[in-house]
């Protein structure tokens, strides 16, 4: 079985077993997480849509490890002035193994 979820405004593809990096989840390492927007549920002969979200189901996750991404850098360049900014920046990320899917 599979399901579509939403996280931190993005899509993601997961299934029971699977490890997941999303954006910074607010809980603690080693707790339980419910991933409540669940757009499609799919396995075996039929595949649930949800308009916009498939009524009932959930995801139940657990917080592996937090993390940053890799850096991230960018230049901007002012050619009158003989200005440079830099600006630099990691992501905030979270690894999440999904337990369990519902619905």
């Amino acid at each position: 079985m599979y399901a579509v979820v939403v996280s931190g405004g993005k899509q993601y593809r997961v299934s029971e077993g699977s490890t997941l990096v999303v954006d910074r989840v607010a809980a603690e390492v080693g707790s339980s997480v419910s991933l409540d927007q669940v757009l499609l549920l799919g396995g075996g002969d039929a595949v649930r849509v949800g308009t916009p979200n498939v009524a009932g189901a959930a995801v139940s996750a657990t917080v592996v490890s937090h993390d940053k991404g890799a850096k991230t850098e960018g230049m901007r360049y002012l050619h009158r002035q003989r200005r440079r900014k830099q600006k630099n920046g990691r992501a905030s990320l979270s690894v999440l193994k999904i337990d369990a899917i519902s619905g």
